[in-house]
């Protein structure tokens, strides 16, 4: 590995050099080596790069005093100058220093430090499905609230006729330092909050921001067996990027309707029927719901009151086009009134079977006589 050179050599200064004469030592050879001056040269962009990390370190001062006292071998840890592995970095790097107009200024618009263009932020929406839609899949409309470019300002803020203005607090960078020590820290301006530019007089429309709040509406594909929260991306229907990229993405959230029959378990439907005490003991065929209407069921005698069927393949579809299954729990539901008849029949069973049951109702004035005559 061959010998780095003197920095001062470099750049081509004394010493004693200002930081003056050491940034415009600089900007001469940025203007000379610079890439876009010389496409095709790797030898260019690798002295461009050399004359950065040379400028990086003298325009430093404590960098410099380190480097003054000890050369190359005393720049390491947080005295080391940082290593440049694509020319963009040194357009981000070198516009504190300069302004972002640096290499716009040099080159005529070669290199100009631009902001990174960013994608839009994401949003969500929200669509709800009852259990039918679920099963079969459906297409919803959705309302989706985002930004859009203000039509009035054409995004810039500023009202029709005027213009933003550079930023007196950072020069236009969109970003100040600060120093604690051997640290420096570089935060968004706090007067133009990184924008580099302020408005004096705002657009009326958007106030400002360059942005106006939408509403649109859009058609969503819901597949069938779709599970509660699930997330279908719509892309590119999201924020508007606010550095010139794509728009973000929209997520509509699936919320699902509870039914009022059928509980759901993954893909399989769970419904509760109801059954007579006689229609267990003999057996019965009776009549039970499903997603596409209704079907029966044969319940065989001696049926226990919370017994179980399953009929395979009447639930909800799954990724693999296989259905769920219709889980059918039957109960014995016991009457609160009944006939005379009714009654009678029961007794006439409680006894054949020899079950202690209630006697039949008395007369509450009955009942204390009883009561009473007992007691004497």
């Amino acid at each position: 590995m061959s010998e780095k050179r003197d920095y001062y050599e470099i750049l081509g200064v004394s010493r004693n050099a200002t930081d003056k004469e050491i940034a415009d030592a600089y900007r001469k050879l940025a203007l000379k080596y610079h890439p876009d001056r010389n496409p095709g040269d790797p030898d260019a962009v690798e002295k461009f790069k050399e004359a950065s990390e040379a400028f990086e370190v003298l325009s430093n001062p404590e960098k410099r005093a380190v480097y003054d006292r000890y050369g190359h071998a005393g720049l390491s840890g947080a005295y080391q100058p940082r290593e440049f592995h694509d020319v963009s970095e040194i357009f981000d790097l070198f516009s504190s220093f300069f302004g972002d107009d640096l290499f716009g200024d040099i080159f005529g618009g070669f290199g100009r430090r631009r902001r990174a263009v960013r994608k839009g932020e994401d949003i969500l929406c929200e669509v709800t499905l009852d259990l039918w839609e679920v099963a079969h899949g459906a297409t919803k409309t959705v309302s989706i609230e985002r930004h859009a470019v203000c039509s009035r300002c054409q995004g810039s803020g500023a009202r029709p006729g005027t213009r933003p203005e550079v930023c007196r607090y950072c020069g236009g960078r969109g970003r100040v330092s600060q120093s604690a020590g051997f640290i420096t820290i570089q935060t968004d301006c706090p007067a133009c909050q990184g924008a580099g530019q302020t408005i004096r007089d705002p657009c009326p429309e958007c106030r400002g921001r360059g942005v106006v709040r939408e509403t649109v509406t859009r058609e969503v594909r819901i597949p069938p067996g779709v599970d509660e929260n699930t997330r279908l991306r719509l892309a590119g229907e999201g924020e508007i990027s606010l550095t010139g990229g794509p728009r973000g993405d929209c997520y509509c959230v699936v919320r699902i309707k509870e039914h009022p029959i059928f509980r759901r378990e993954g893909a399989n439907l769970v419904c509760r029927v109801p059954i007579s005490y006689s229609q267990a003991v003999l057996g019965a065929t009776v009549e039970i719901p499903t997603l596409e209407g209704h079907d029966t069921l044969t319940i065989p005698p001696g049926t226990q009151s919370g017994a179980v069927f399953v009929l395979s393949g009447r639930g909800l579809p799954t990724r693999s086009r296989r259905r769920g299954d219709l889980i059918v729990e039957v109960y014995i539901e016991v009457p609160k009134k009944i006939s005379p008849q009714y009654e009678r029949l029961i007794r006439e069973l409680a006894e054949l079977e020899h079950t202690e049951v209630l006697p039949e109702r008395k007369s509450f004035f009955a009942k204390i006589k009883e009561y009473l005559g007992g007691r004497s």
